[in-house]
């Protein structure tokens, strides 16, 4: 409709949605300082005509249209007139308003200091997976100094309400960091996040990865051997068991990582959970496997890629499938390698010291600060034991064969 055919005001929401553009941008008074402007490219948009305290009028936009209803638009010019009428600059609270930080921003300024920390891509895939799902919908907008405890308690409670406790604490520990940084920038005076975890729920006990203990070793090793799986697969699973890695370190391996002839696996500390670098030791038994992977997928860059892309890793789901088909189902997937490993080595006497870097775990407190050993010696040794150890159960040796391969290396 043409604007001359307007016959009242406030303008009706009919009116709103038909007046048409002209060749000019122009604008319609609505009511007392609110006017709707119409753009020349037919965009709609809502404008506040309002006296600074220096007596010099001004406008000040507020919103586009639809998205800014007349009603909100009404309710609004009212509520900023009012500041008007005490005084208060619009113009210069608008300049502040800009000039405060929001959570958006505040959180990727941490985030980039994170980046510089040397933290392992798995830790910073986490944290930006859970800014982007969680914490940046919910308080991405909000200004810094304005986000209460209340509202961190209900981001956080929603992220319990879907059982990722693990994930929560993390959450818990990170919105603390990023609001200790906005009370160093002077963004706030107190940290809303550091009594988080006094609300926090009680998480469930945790539920230990599947494994075997030594008496169930014989018949999964001879299942194992009838296994329908690819080689590639099968070849994978055995290096699970002779080195003790984590699933998603053997997926991942990377033929530039293996010497065949020193019979070592080096991994960057990138891709490791602790962000450190290791060497594991091969056994002969793996040594044999992975020469003939190597014919397979030597020419590509990972021993073990995926059939759709090669340049991608076999599936996260590819082991414990293959594991659950020679009937282990719910008895051993692929991280209970690690258990069963840690629990056979510990119990024949190897030092825990070993079996811990073999595993790749971290040690705590002062201890974890100052050993540095990397034992791979006796790593060396410990794991070409525990190949023939293996090899020993399989094919069933009797109580006083198998003593034979106990160790005197006792912790």
């Amino acid at each position: 409709m043409k604007r001359s055919q307007i016959k009242r005001r406030p303008l009706a929401d009919t009116v709103l949605d038909k007046l048409e553009p002209e060749a000019k941008d122009y604008r319609e008074f609505d009511s007392t300082g609110l006017y709707f402007r119409v753009k020349s490219n037919g965009s709609k948009s809502w404008n506040l005509r309002y006296k600074r305290p220096n007596g010099k009028w001004a406008w000040k936009g507020l919103g586009s249209y639809p998205k800014v209803s007349g009603k909100e638009a009404r309710d609004l010019a009212y509520e900023l007139l009012r500041e008007v009428n005490k005084g208060i600059d619009l113009r210069q609270t608008a300049q502040e308003e800009k000039a405060k930080p929001k959570f958006k921003d505040l959180a990727e300024d941490w985030y980039q200091r994170k980046q510089d920390d040397d933290l392992a891509e798995k830790t910073l895939k986490l944290i930006r997976d859970t800014l982007d799902k969680d914490l940046l919908p919910a308080l991405g907008e909000r200004y810094v100094d304005e986000i209460t405890r209340a509202d961190l308690t209900q981001v956080h409670g929603k992220i319990e309400d879907r059982k990722a406790f693990e994930i929560a604490k993390k959450t818990r520990g990170w919105l603390n960091q990023v609001f200790k940084l906005a009370v160093a920038k002077g963004y706030r005076d107190f940290n809303p996040a550091s009594e988080l975890g006094e609300t926090a729920r009680k998480a469930p006990p945790v539920k230990h990865h599947p494994f075997l203990l030594e008496p169930e070793l014989p018949d999964f090793l001879k299942a194992l051997d009838r296994s329908n799986s690819t080689f590639n697969t099968r070849a994978g699973l055995w290096m699970l068991l002779l080195t003790a890695s984590r699933p998603g370190m053997v997926r991942c391996a990377e033929w530039r990582e293996i010497d065949l002839d020193a019979a070592t696996w080096t991994i960057s500390g990138s891709k490791m959970k602790t962000g450190l670098d290791i060497i594991i030791t091969l056994p002969k038994q793996l040594i044999r496997w992975l020469k003939l992977l190597e014919e397979t997928t030597g020419n590509g860059r990972l021993l073990f890629p995926g059939m759709k892309d090669p340049d991608q890793p076999i599936s996260h789901t590819a082991f414990n499938m293959a594991l659950n088909l020679i009937g282990y189902k719910g008895k051993l997937v692929g991280h209970g390698a690690r258990h069963t490993a840690s629990t056979l080595l510990r119990e024949h006497g190897w030092r825990k010291d070993f079996v811990e870097k073999q595993l790749a775990h971290v040690e705590g407190g002062v201890s974890g600060v100052y050993n540095k050993a990397e034992y791979l010696s006796q790593r060396r040794e410990m794991m070409q034991w525990y190949a023939d150890f293996l090899d020993a159960l399989k094919v069933g040796l009797t109580d006083e064969q198998l003593s034979d391969f106990n160790t005197t290396v006792l912790a």
